[in-house]
């Protein structure tokens, strides 16, 4: 009797629990009026990393597997949240590819076996997966703009080739799209039902792994979509440049970067003898195998649960890789403290988000056209775009990284926008450079629009110290 008047006790209390669990989940999304405007400052969810789920120290093998970015069943994410009196105006994405094959193989091994199919009987899968090949095979037809008519609309090879899509990648954007649609075209009816080709403004690099990429998201967040509608424009750079993209004194920031990454990798002695080890198992020079950047094979076979190359002379192993993935994340670090990566960034990032901020001034004029813009790109797209926005805890981008702005009205004040950057579902406006005081002086759970734009027009040449008021002259002016 005592036994089970325990276990009825314990029932009760695991009710309850899950009850108040549930209840401030409810709250946490919903906005409250605590505030003038509908949200406080303790309502934001902060950006990564989160102190309540992250291990103490930094652990190489937690940090590969957020990269790797396995797709799961649920993902929560605050796109998409505003009090009830702001319109949706447009939304702006960025994206990373989803995992793809990679892109170097470690000298003198076989290459990885995975299967760049798409079959439905392999994990991880997405009930839109056969919809999507289906959908794909119709497209043949389709208008973009040259050379990206050439490319596959998805991977379908049984040995992946070098750089390809793999299946989780196209789940990842799936996924994406999917989570998209809910929030932006069911909640906030984004486009019209009716929705043309001019309110979309889509884009990539000329790697079939990005227009895929591109591609699956789109069929996540416009299902069954017409082929007649869509239409990608080529990026030839990965920096999305468009004309703007000689720029000589990036170029030099990019020459530092470089030199500061060599010396960080020639005082790193464990990094060196694991090269070493690594070049006897294999047998090949350890100048080729640290050419080879054998990280990329070694995150793909990671990713994939696929076993470490083995050969007569023993197997490359976790420890190995743990040296290399450290040294990998010491390095993204001293980047941030050292800074000069950020005049690379700075410049880098400038013609993509000036190209955005011209977006979001035309809508919030009231022209509606290219409510919806996607950029599928790659990590070295986004990561000075994270760079220059001053995101210096943002994680570098994962598999499938998703960087979205989201362009608001305030209904009460129509004359007034506002602007959130959400970086793979969390809200980090308030990280940003120009908008990290803002809160503080203002309620709005936002940054006001003014703030963007001037920091594209005429901070972003202030913090490079030059003195110079525009792109052209902050490019061409003699570095220091």
């Amino acid at each position: 009797m005592l036994f089970r008047n325990r276990f009825v006790l314990l029932l009760a209390l695991a009710a309850l629990l899950a009850f108040v669990s549930l209840s401030l989940q409810f709250f946490h999304l919903i906005p409250v009026s605590a505030a003038k405007n509908g949200v406080t400052s303790k309502n934001r969810k902060r950006i990564m990393p989160d102190p309540v789920t992250e291990p103490p120290v930094m652990d190489p093998v937690y940090e590969a597997l957020l990269y790797c970015n396995i797709p799961r069943v649920a993902e929560r994410s605050m796109e998409g949240h505003a009090p009830h009196h702001f319109k949706l105006v447009s939304v702006h994405v960025f994206i990373r590819h989803g995992d793809r094959y990679p892109l170097y193989v470690i000298p003198k091994t076989k290459r990885p076996e995975i299967d760049c199919t798409l079959v439905a009987n392999r994990k991880p899968y997405h009930p839109k997966l056969e919809a999507f090949v289906s959908h794909m095979s119709r497209g043949s037809g389709a208008s973009f703009e040259s050379p990206l008519h050439s490319l596959p609309l998805y991977p379908s090879h049984q040995l992946c080739e070098m750089g390809e899509l793999t299946q989780t990648g196209v789940v990842q954007h799936l996924q994406n799209g999917q989570l998209l649609r809910d929030i932006y075209l069911k909640k906030h009816r984004l486009l019209p039902h009716d929705w043309s080709t001019k309110q979309l403004h889509l884009e990539t690099t000329g790697k079939s792994r990005t227009l895929q990429s591109g591609l699956a998201l789109l069929y996540g967040f416009l299902p069954d979509f017409d082929w007649k509608k869509i239409y990608f424009r080529h990026q030839p750079s990965a920096l999305f440049c468009s004309g703007n993209c000689y720029c000589p004194l990036r170029n030099q920031y990019l020459e530092k970067e470089q030199r500061r990454q060599y010396l960080l990798r020639l005082k790193n002695r464990q990094l060196e003898r694991t090269y070493e080890e690594m070049a006897r198992i294999v047998d090949a020079p350890t100048k080729q195998l640290r050419a080879a950047n054998p990280i990329d094979a070694m995150l793909c076979l990671f990713c994939h649960n696929v076993s470490f190359p083995c050969t007569r002379n023993g197997c490359v192993n976790m420890e190995h890789f743990k040296v290399i993935k450290r040294h990998q994340i010491e390095d993204e670090r001293e980047r941030q403290e050292k800074k000069l990566y950020l005049g690379y960034a700075l410049l880098g990032a400038h013609p993509i988000l000036n190209q955005t901020v011209g977006r979001m001034r035309r809508a919030a004029e009231g022209r509606k056209e290219e409510l919806f813009a996607l950029s599928s790109a790659h990590d070295v797209t986004l990561a000075p775009i994270l760079s220059a926005l001053g995101l210096t805890e943002a994680r570098f981008p994962r598999f499938a990284a998703r960087l979205i702005f989201e362009l608001w009205q305030d209904r009460e004040k129509p004359g007034e926008h506002s602007v959130r950057i959400l970086y793979d579902g969390v809200d980090v406006t308030f990280h940003t450079s120009f908008c990290q005081d803002h809160h503080r002086r203002s309620p709005k759970p936002m940054c006001p629009l003014e703030n963007f734009v001037r920091f594209v027009k005429r901070d972003m040449f202030v913090a490079l110290g030059s003195g110079s008021t525009n792109y052209y002259d902050a490019c061409h002016r003699e570095g220091s």
